[in-house]
């Protein structure tokens, strides 16, 4: 019996030890860091559409137009990577007011544009060849990596700098980091819808482009131990 309560006692002593070495006097805090830079990309959505009687007739109507468009983008010097037809469509609708029925071709294409510049040009380039729909516009940045881990290092340096002003009020010091959270959400960036006037006035010189800026922010949750 004795031997027993020794051998319960000294279970539980090992236990309490244990528990207590393993404790880590430590602070919790979170961090931001935010970075916000102009576009130097456009995403560009437009498409063709074409309706009539005769779906054989309207696809190659729509068919005729494409195959303009795509040899105008060449010709612009956009690479073919940076090209993507998204949609083609053709399909049977009925017009309830005239009572008949008619067919509908559409095909939509996304472009990506590196040199902003040239955006007005490229747009009306597009329409002079026969597009008749531009659903948006997306702005983007091509170093949108290397602004993340400015912007994650600015978040982990914020954290530090709060655990550092609280550690300081209790004589203490900040010490390794002892977990780190990732806690940003997705980037996104929302399109700009654009409407484009097809009759254009070339006396006119008009700024129809505001790529206004990007916010890339990032929010990190980090326990440091405390010294």
């Amino acid at each position: 019996m004795k031997k027993s309560i020794f051998l319960l006692l000294t279970i539980f002593v090992t236990n309490m030890n244990a528990q207590e070495s393993k404790f880590t006097p430590h602070i919790a805090v979170t961090g931001e860091g935010k970075v916000t830079v102009q576009p130097d990309q456009a995403v560009i959505n437009f498409g063709v559409q074409n309706t009539g009687k005769d779906a054989a007739e309207v696809k190659k109507m729509n068919d005729e137009i494409v195959d303009k468009v795509m040899k105008f983008i060449k010709k612009f010097g956009i690479p073919s990577t940076d090209v993507q037809t998204t949609n083609v469509s053709l399909h049977k609708s009925y017009d309830y007011d005239k009572k008949k029925h008619n067919y509908q071709a559409s095909q939509s294409i996304t472009i990506t544009l590196k040199e902003l510049k040239k955006y007005d040009e490229l747009m009306m380039g597009l329409v002079d060849n026969g597009i008749n729909n531009i659903s948006n516009v997306e702005f983007k940045s091509s170093k949108i990596e290397e602004h993340k881990v400015t912007a994650r290092k600015q978040a982990i340096l914020d954290a530090k700098k709060k655990a550092e002003d609280f550690a300081t009020a209790l004589n203490q010091k900040v010490g390794k980091a002892i977990v780190i959270t990732d806690n940003s959400q997705p980037i996104y960036q929302p399109p700009m819808y654009k409407s484009v006037n097809f009759a254009r006035d070339e006396s006119s010189s008009q700024e129809t482009l505001a790529i206004g800026e990007i916010e890339i922010s990032t929010n990190v949750s980090v326990t440091f131990q405390l010294d």
